[in-house]
């Protein structure tokens, strides 16, 4: 076992206390106990060795963290995405290393592969480098936020992007899926669609909410009837393609199939895509469909794939950006923006139900 894997097994073992409790447990201010255990001239040598006799018998562990940032900069941004393997990731990924290389910052990527726990120990570890700065795109798994809120609170700069949440009181960049949502489901009806169905991601997850409330506000506007049972949730921590493919099996057994499929998300219109290809499918013929993606080649799709391609490169330089703006900044700023960037309609043949005149 290497130094690292011994330490690592020791934050995970041994519960150890905060700064913050050594002060509550001496009577002591937080800045007093923090000076103490720095060995700081303003500190007398009995508060010190107080300070340091409990520190020592409680099992108190220095926060990397924390010390990193007394002691100045890293040039360093640490990333915490869902998957590399992913054309909207892929391509986030590229616009934050163009703009973190423009500006002198080195990038640490992890990917949390839709975990919670992952994604914590992914944070942790990269607080531990005593990094400048946090670029995250939450887990579909995650629900507690309380491991982020703590590492703001010391002093971590951190800026949350695509799938976000409002606990954290920070900079934001997401997409505008709302208007993503209705434009394609607007599509779709506008193309002679009858009976649209939606298949989505984690409810949890901002972005699914938001395009959901599109696509429904869509079929409101059109006087269109809103069945329950034409929305399906995928959750993308179990295998993607088996709920894609159970949702779509369900969808082709109800007494009113639908004509159209609006996915909402990159992974799922893709996959979904292949799957009704696989059941002989005719697209758009039988089945429209209308999916989030990112992906180069929907072009080359047989027929080409209508999508609603994010901004993707924008964000991850816009998030890059305004996370170098709080870490280069000499105070709090007043406010935290949230940079809401729009999507784009491109339309192929997989939903072209009419001729196009």
């Amino acid at each position: 076992m290497n130094l690292y894997m011994y330490i690592w097994f020791g934050y995970m073992h041994f519960k150890s206390i905060t700064i913050k409790d050594i002060a509550k447990a001496l009577g002591l201010s937080i800045s007093t106990v923090s000076k103490a255990l720095r060995n700081s001239y303003e500190i007398s040598e009995e508060t010190k060795k107080m300070v340091g006799d409990y520190a020592h018998s409680h099992n108190y562990r220095p926060n990397p963290l924390a010390q990193g940032l007394r002691k100045g900069t890293s040039k360093t941004i640490g990333v915490v995405v869902a998957v590399f393997d992913d054309n909207f990731f892929s391509k986030v990924i590229d616009g934050i290393e163009s703009s973190s290389n423009e500006h002198g910052y080195s990038v640490i990527f992890t990917q949390s592969r839709e975990s919670y726990d992952k994604e914590k120990q992914n944070v942790q570890t990269l607080a531990d480098r005593s990094l400048d700065g946090l670029l995250i795109s939450l887990s579909s798994g995650t629900k507690d936020l309380s491991y982020l809120k703590e590492l703001s609170n010391i002093g971590l700069p951190i800026v949350l992007f695509d799938r976000i949440s409002e606990e954290i009181n920070t900079h934001k960049v997401v997409c505008n899926n709302y208007k993503g949502g209705y434009e394609a489901t607007e599509h779709l009806i506008k193309n002679g669609c009858k009976n649209i169905a939606h298949i989505t991601s984690n409810i949890t997850l901002s972005y699914s909410k938001e395009r959901e409330d599109g696509y429904l506000n869509a079929l409101k506007y059109y006087s269109f009837p809103i069945e329950e049972s034409n929305i399906i949730y995928c959750n993308q921590e179990d295998d993607i393609y088996d709920q894609a493919n159970n949702a779509i099996d369900k969808l082709l057994n109800k007494k009113n199939p639908p004509d159209a499929i609006f996915c909402g998300s990159d992974v799922l219109s893709t996959t979904v895509f292949r799957i009704l290809k696989k059941k002989n499918i005719r697209i758009p013929e039988e089945i429209a469909i209308v999916g989030f993606s990112n992906s180069a080649s929907a072009e080359a799709y047989d027929p080409s794939f209508t999508t609603v391609e994010q901004p993707t490169f924008e964000m991850g330089q816009k998030a890059t950006e305004l996370l170098i703006q709080l870490m280069e900044a000499k105070r709090k700023p007043l406010k935290y923006d949230t940079i809401v960037l729009d999507p784009v309609l491109h339309v192929r043949k997989s939903s072209q139900k009419l001729e196009i005149v």
